[in-house]
């Protein structure tokens, strides 16, 4: 029996009050456009007639104006989880007019087949191609559907007419076995394929096709600026030191970097650093630098959960697919994120931080302590694996009123035990090793702005002993000197 073609707004009527709704894609990537703009409208609708509407939304990581936003400025959102970057939910977040939990994002899928967060009522899941058998040929991120896939009572699918047919075969779909049947996932190298190319899904719970056309609607990136350029040197400096030493196998490892201005800052550094030889990616995102990386031969292969390419870069893709069909291939996160691949394989992680306090704690999500920005993402899935674990971040932000590096971070995401570096513009501080103090002397040195080194020093003097010599009614100086002053050289540290 042929899956009939239905409206957006028919398909939004198959969504509830209080419904638990799994969605698919990673980032913008593979995320649905049109049918939550449908379940905004709707939203909107009820709450004019004084009903009821707010649901729960589980993504694979952040999504799209087209969700998060849609559904953030129609107030349809009750619960949202395991990641966000949008601006306007962001506010909703930080009001609690909106329940956020941030969430390792290699942890939902299983979460939610352990029951942990009840059952899943709807999945809204994008694809290039569907058949009447419910073979499914998904898009440009995985995210967890398959586990969305596998649980919800009904399925709506977005045929994005937008995808090209050769998207085909770039995806590896897998469900890990749940404990206590679960073995060893058997991926020993970065290019290793172990699932199906197409997601599987009872044609009896396909309501309806919903068809589209939209781009996922992903921003370039801002030109690499000096700090960013200093970073992604000092990256490659610190990268090439540990070739030098024998510390990386001349072979190299496969290489993870977190998403943003400074990750594709560093994946540019990479790029032209003749030293650093050839390598794999096994990653949550590839943005645009990747792309670059894979046409001159730099990057060799790249395993992955979401095609996170800018809409002009993805067109570049889609019209060469066929040269990059081999070259890479699209996970489920609870895959491309999990621990036990990322010890196998000796991934040498790297990622961002809002800040970083003296003695190698670092805050990825909340800006002074308090204001959700983000989340956490994968950046802890793959850090505390890793075979090397760095973290970089700008020494200062918004023209210098904010030290990046701080007596003690706002917010505590990733222990001193997780980090074996951190960089910033200025320089490399090497954790591995050193005991606090010493790791705190290192940070100061080279990773502070020099406007805040002798703030950081005095700090770090005022110590009256212990093995990590915090004064705690001054560790937050630099923090509270900003919300009272806006500056953090206005810090009082007598």
């Amino acid at each position: 029996m042929a899956i009939p073609f239905i409206t957006a707004e028919e398909a939004a009527s198959h969504i509830e009050n209080g419904f638990n709704v799994g969605l698919s894609g990673f980032t913008a990537s593979g995320t649905p456009k049109v049918v939550t703009e449908a379940v905004a409208a709707k939203a909107e609708r009820l709450h004019a007639e004084g009903k009821p509407f707010q649901i729960n939304i589980f993504t694979g990581a952040s999504t799209n104006d087209h969700v998060d936003g849609a559904l953030s400025r129609a107030g349809a959102l009750n619960l949202r989880t395991p990641y966000q970057s949008s601006a306007e939910l962001r506010k909703h977040i930080n009001t609690h007019e909106v329940h956020y939990f941030d969430l390792h994002l290699s942890e939902l899928a299983q979460k939610f087949r352990y029951g942990t967060f009840g059952k899943l009522n709807v999945a809204i899941i994008e694809a290039a191609a569907v058949d009447d058998d419910g073979s499914i040929v998904l898009g440009t991120g995985l995210g967890n559907t398959p586990t969305w896939a596998l649980l919800a009572d009904k399925v709506i699918i977005e045929l994005n007419e937008a995808i090209p047919a050769g998207i085909r075969g770039m995806h590896d779909v897998y469900l890990p076995a749940d404990p206590p049947a679960r073995r060893e996932i058997p991926i020993y190298k970065v290019s290793d394929r172990i699932g199906d190319p197409i997601l599987h899904v009872d044609p009896s719970k396909i309501v309806g096709i919903v068809r589209s056309n939209a781009t996922d609607g992903v921003k370039p990136f801002s030109a690499l600026d000096e700090t960013t350029k200093k970073i992604g040197a000092n990256v490659c400096d610190f990268l090439h030191g540990e070739l030098r030493a024998g510390r990386l196998p001349k072979s190299f490892l496969p290489m993870q970097s977190g998403v943003g201005n400074v990750a594709n800052a560093v994946l540019f550094g990479l790029e032209e650093n003749e030293e650093i030889p050839q390598f794999e990616m096994y990653t949550e995102v590839i943005q645009d630098a990747v792309v670059e990386l894979i046409e001159r031969g730099k990057c060799k292969f790249a395993s992955t959960c979401s095609l996170t390419f800018s809409d002009e870069k993805m067109h570049e893709v889609f019209e060469n697919i066929d040269f990059f069909h081999d070259k890479i291939v699209i996970r489920p996160s609870e895959i491309s994120n999990n621990p036990e691949i990322v010890r196998r394989l000796g991934l040498i992680a790297m990622n961002t931080a809002l800040e970083a306090d003296i003695f190698g704690n670092i805050n990825s999500t909340h800006v002074v302590g308090t204001k959700m920005m983000n989340g956490i993402g994968g950046s802890g899935d793959f850090i505390r694996n890793a075979y090397l674990s760095i973290f970089s971040c700008p020494s200062v932000t918004k023209g210098g009123l904010i030290s990046n590096i701080v007596p003690m971070v706002s917010h505590l995401d990733h222990s001193e035990h997780s980090v074996d570096a951190i960089i910033t513009d200025q320089g490399i501080a090497d954790l591995r090793g050193k005991d606090p103090v010493q790791r705190a002397e290192v940070v100061i040195e080279n990773c502070a702005h020099p406007d805040y080194r002798e703030l950081l020093w005095d700090y770090l003097k005022m110590g009256k002993g212990g093995q990590t010599p915090h004064t705690l009614s001054r560790a937050f100086a630099f923090h509270t000197a900003f919300l009272e002053t806006g500056d953090m050289h206005n810090a009082q540290l007598g």
